[in-house]
């Protein structure tokens, strides 16, 4: 195969419902997507879901289209593939700028599928038809708005809600979810945000005693030996985000028992192909693995959806409806969860199609690589 044109626009879209973290609140996201096309004119779609700011990690908007215009674009036109594999190591020597290369990767692996007359979660070796959901809320401006929003969820069908914390937020809205829902699948997620403090331990600890599914990445990324130190300690089992990136992470999370659920993210570990094998290792670690999601729009969260069709995944994703966060998706038809659960498309490719008017009507910018090569 051999991608002949990249196109790349920046869409921003408003969010239906403002979204804080221990770091920043967002009203409106804006991402980059990837459409690919091929010598037989099939065309794959990724997109590049990385948040404007450096608050999750160290790249951005700005970051991403500057490694996907000059690096990843010139060499993903000039490279021969049969297999996505082969076409991502094309760009191996670009070290880190894992988001970017996501979005790459997914168009890599739509184009795959389109060329191999399969859906995508086939052609991934997905085995299930649908997939739970889960919604991910953020902090709120009082316990009595959390708990509202929460019960907006479980009416429409979420069975599992994970909930933002940082410090000073933590243990009082869990105690109130708690109690208002003791039979919830209910995790936390903190996103680095304690400091490895004897007053962060007693908080953490704290949390431990409302049987939460799991405590997420309550420490900083590369601070294993915290994460070790709290698994140790706590009953609830540890999730990392973050600090795994690279399978190496992930070697040393299970050497160090400094996890034990692990939150696969196609755009943190660098795209499909990448987190397949994360999800192998965990599987064959005994490791149970979710994928998790950074609000993406219809397009990465199709491939989510196929990506979370693998068998490993056996808590909820962050798959939850499009609907949860926009009120008008990039894809048709959006991502529809019913009772909580998501249907794997069986079409062929990422089985939506692209609104490629409404993408244009809110691009702020665009690159055509056709019209630079004329």
């Amino acid at each position: 195969m051999r991608i002949t044109r990249i196109r790349l626009f920046e869409v921003e879209l408003p969010l239906v419902h403002g979204f804080e973290t221990s770091s920043h609140r967002k009203t409106g996201l804006t991402h980059l997507l990837v459409e690919a096309t091929d010598a037989d004119g099939r065309v794959g779609w990724g997109e590049i879901a990385s948040p404007a700011d450096p608050y999750y990690g160290s790249e951005t908007t700005d970051t991403a289209w500057l490694i996907a215009e000059r690096y990843l674009t010139p060499t993903v036109l000039g490279a021969t593939w049969e297999t996505p594999e082969e076409l991502e190591d094309s760009w191996r020597r670009i070290r880190g700028h894992e988001f970017a290369k996501a979005g790459f990767s997914a168009a890599g692996w739509v184009l795959h599928a389109h060329a191999t007359g399969r859906s995508l979660a086939e052609a991934l070796g997905g085995t299930r038809t649908e997939v739970a959901a889960g919604v991910s809320l953020g902090i709120e401006a009082t316990i009595d708005d959390l708990l509202a929003e929460v019960g907006r969820q479980i009416d429409a069908g979420y069975g599992r809600v994970k909930l933002k914390i940082a410090p000073g937020w933590d243990v009082e809205p869990v105690r109130a979810v708690r109690a208002a829902h003791p039979g919830l699948d209910l995790h936390v997620d903190a996103n680095g945000a304690y400091p490895d403090t004897a007053e962060s331990g007693a908080v953490l600890r704290a949390l431990d005693e409302h049987r939460l599914t799991m405590i997420e990445q309550p420490f900083a990324p590369r601070d294993f030996l915290a994460h070790a130190r709290l698994q140790a300690r706590i009953s609830t089992p540890v999730c990392l985000d973050e600090s795994v990136v690279q399978l190496a992470d992930l070697h040393t999370m299970l050497a160090l028992d400094a996890g034990r659920v692990l939150n696969i993210k196609v755009s943190r570990m660098g795209g499909l192909t990448a987190a397949r094998a994360a999800h192998d290792v965990a599987r064959d670690a005994g490791v149970p693995v979710w994928c998790g999601g950074m609000h993406e729009f219809g397009i990465g969260r199709a491939a989510n959806v196929a990506l979370s069709s693998l068998p490993n995944f056996t808590f909820p994703s962050d798959v939850s409806g499009s609907d949860k966060y926009y009120a008008r998706d990039v894809i048709v038809p959006p991502v529809i969860a019913r009772g909580g659960i998501v249907q794997v498309p069986a079409a062929v490719g990422l089985g939506h199609e692209v609104d490629l008017d409404w993408v244009r009507q809110n691009a702020s910018r665009t690159l055509d690589s056709a019209a630079h090569a004329a």
